[in-house]
């Protein structure tokens, strides 16, 4: 375990998920009989935004549930609410996927490759975020940094099962500059998975803890010069300090551009799957309509909750569109919507998927998990998620998590959701 810490995010809780697993679905075993459970307090201290506000409201009246019982011979139970989805072209076991690092310190190294052996092992794609390659190399040669794209790649090949999950491969400008797309795709290494259609590429247009800006990260002082050819730098700290910030740029887009950039990835790269990643914009229903038209596979949302690398304060608390709103501005029809922002259990989950995202995104959640455990951290959080899932999903009396739909929430504050 690192000092690796999470303001604003419920660390804790995800770590005692991390080391219980689904024993933390349910109050502490050691107060049955002697204490009465009733509806819970939330904590004062935690952030609580639309999503969380919002309630699951199952109904009187089953039908759904009649159908499975006439299927099945006997009465539904929890067991038999089913999770198995298709996110963005792969066969998941789960609406679940790891959203991307990129070259985030905190994502480097063993915990880096501890989130993909284990994402694997649960068969739920992953996301590789951006401006790996040209920080940490693409890991051809035995010195590159153990932080290197195809290190996290082949650790996820490695554990994950047949004919389930996939790899997502980002690429910024600075990633496009470094052929970071062209490295992958005519990898040998990598012909395993693009040869079974678990290969993506996601353009990224913009993240969530910093919408309209580029990736940023400290880098040492003695290796900016290496760095400057690609990327701007600003000594923020002083000369006396041996940290530099490295700026990544944004990338400009038109909704032609954009158009424009997903039909080259189709024409260049036509074995893999397409995926756009998006910011919390005021534009963003437009950009996923562009993006979905064009031919994207999935596209993700970042709400402004999201992030797990660096950023100013000022966007941390003030710039984006809250989850609840992108999710309200964006109407995927039967297109594949990702979201990601604070994701951590299945309450909140299963309100997006709700509210049409096809699958979320784990990001602080999943560093958090290997962090606490690096052989089973992730894999204990995710099948805890899991079960909450089940669970919800049957007690609003649905046995298909493609079923779930706004009629399932109530908010007091949200009208459209009565």
């Amino acid at each position: 375990m690192t000092d690796l810490h999470a303001p604003g995010f419920p660390r804790s809780q995800v770590a005692e998920r991390a080391r219980r697993g689904t024993a933390m679905a349910f109050p502490d075993a050691a107060g049955y009989g002697t204490t009465m459970f009733g509806q819970q307090a939330p904590d004062p201290g935690a952030p609580r935004d639309a999503i969380d506000r919002t309630r699951l409201v199952p109904p009187v009246f089953v039908p759904r549930r009649l159908e499975r019982l006439i299927d099945l011979g006997r009465e539904p139970v929890v067991g038999d609410a089913e999770l198995a989805t298709t996110i963005g072209g792969f066969s998941s076991p789960l609406p679940v996927y790891v959203s991307a690092f990129g070259s985030t310190r905190v994502a480097s190294g063993d915990l880096g490759q501890a989130v993909a052996r284990q994402a694997g092992r649960l068969g739920i794609p992953m996301i590789i975020g951006e401006n790996i390659v040209p920080v940490a190399g693409y890991g051809r040669m035995a010195q590159t940094a153990p932080s290197s794209l195809l290190q996290r790649i082949t650790e996820y090949a490695a554990a994950v099962p047949d004919g389930q999950g996939g790899v997502v491969v980002q690429q910024s400008t600075e990633d496009a500059d470094a052929e970071v797309w062209n490295l992958v795709y005519s990898d040998p290494a990598v012909q395993s998975l693009l040869e079974s259609g678990r290969l993506a590429f996601e353009l990224k247009v913009g993240q969530g803890a910093k919408p309209g800006m580029g990736g940023m990260t400290l880098v040492p002082r003695e290796k900016a010069t290496a760095l400057s050819a690609q990327y701007d730098l600003m000594d923020v700290f002083g000369a006396d300090s041996d940290a530099v910030l490295r700026c990544s740029s944004p990338g400009t887009f038109t909704d032609e551009i954009l158009r424009h950039q997903i039909r080259l990835m189709r024409n260049n790269y036509p074995r893999c799957r397409v995926w756009v990643k998006l910011p919390p914009a005021r534009d963003v229903g437009e950009a996923a309509a562009v993006a979905w038209a064009a031919g994207a596979d999935a596209v993700g949302v970042d709400g402004a909750e999201g992030g797990t690398g660096w950023a100013p304060e000022a966007f941390l608390g003030h710039v984006g569109l809250p989850l609840a709103e992108c999710l309200d501005r964006v109407d995927p029809q039967d297109h594949c919507l990702l979201v990601t922002g604070r994701i951590w259990e299945g309450a909140r989950a299963t309100k997006c998927l709700a509210l049409g995202a096809r699958a979320v995104g784990l990001g602080r959640a999943a560093l958090a998990a290997v962090d606490e455990d690096a052989e089973n951290g992730l894999v204990n959080l995710v099948e805890c998620l899991a079960l909450e899932l089940r669970m919800l999903l049957s007690s609003l009396g649905k046995y298909e998590v493609s079923e779930l739909s706004r009629e399932d929430l109530w908010s007091e504050e949200r009208p459209g959701l009565r």
